[in-house]
């Protein structure tokens, strides 16, 4: 798992989707516990909460305030090599989103 944490750390880019564009994932793995941060899209940069790492699983939420309510999204999703592959569930359903390592 260890290896695995390096291998996460990083600057990871989305592939462009809708109005928004790509946004900037950037991670760090301390043991199991995955801590960073996500800007781009339509939001400035917002840190990660609840982030977990188990073996090639990754999951982690972004918490946005958007016209002074808050905005939960969940991140769920499995990294390999150079990829990292996510489903983003919020109130407006869920999309599979693909990060690169830059």
């Amino acid at each position: 798992m260890v290896a695995l944490g390096a291998d996460i750390d990083g600057k990871w880019m989305s592939e462009a989707q809708g109005k928004g564009g790509p946004q900037t994932l950037t991670l760090k793995a301390e043991g199991d516990k995955l801590t960073g941060s996500l800007a781009g899209g339509r939001g400035g940069e917002n840190p990660i909460s609840e982030g977990m790492i188990h073996g090639s699983d990754v999951m982690f939420k972004v918490v946005r305030e958007v016209q002074g309510n808050k905005v939960e999204t969940s991140y769920k999703g499995t990294v390999s090599g150079s990829e990292l592959k996510l489903s983003v569930t919020n109130a407006r359903g869920t999309n599979d989103v693909t990060f690169k390592k830059q």
